[in-house]
């Protein structure tokens, strides 16, 4: 048993490290096609605080964990902070499983929405 087995479906373990590690959300659907590549949706989580944009990361160690949930790079969610990785892999989990089942408002997270992807959003995780 890993520590993600318990994501739920839709989600996909794409990356993961000792201090970092990235999970995507139905990379079938947006897989750059229909919708632009940074529209996946993405939960990092990393020993130390990330900066704004996924790809440019500043881990310190030492520092807490934190798990945040981007629609693009300039489009996230507040991150949530953890004092140990277990309780971040947990908080991970937790969120991805909030967010396939339609209970993060990601469409507040926008200024400029993209109406064509939050519907497809809402059409996944049950928001129609």
């Amino acid at each position: 048993m890993t520590e993600f087995d318990a994501l739920p479906a839709g989600w996909t373990v794409w990356n993961e490290s000792e201090q970092r590690c990235v999970l995507v959300y139905r990379p079938d659907v947006f897989d750059s096609h229909e919708f632009p590549a940074p529209c996946l949706p993405t939960i990092y989580l990393t020993h130390g605080r990330r900066s704004r944009r996924p790809g440019a990361d500043r881990s310190t160690a030492g520092d807490s964990w934190y798990v945040t949930l981007y629609l693009e790079p300039d489009v996230d969610r507040d991150a949530d902070r953890f004092a140990a990785r277990e309780a971040a892999i947990a908080g991970a989990v937790d969120l991805a499983a909030r967010f396939a089942a339609g209970g993060i408002d990601y469409r507040g997270l926008y200024q400029v929405p993209r109406e064509a992807y939050l519907a497809k959003l809402d059409e996944l995780t049950g928001r129609e």
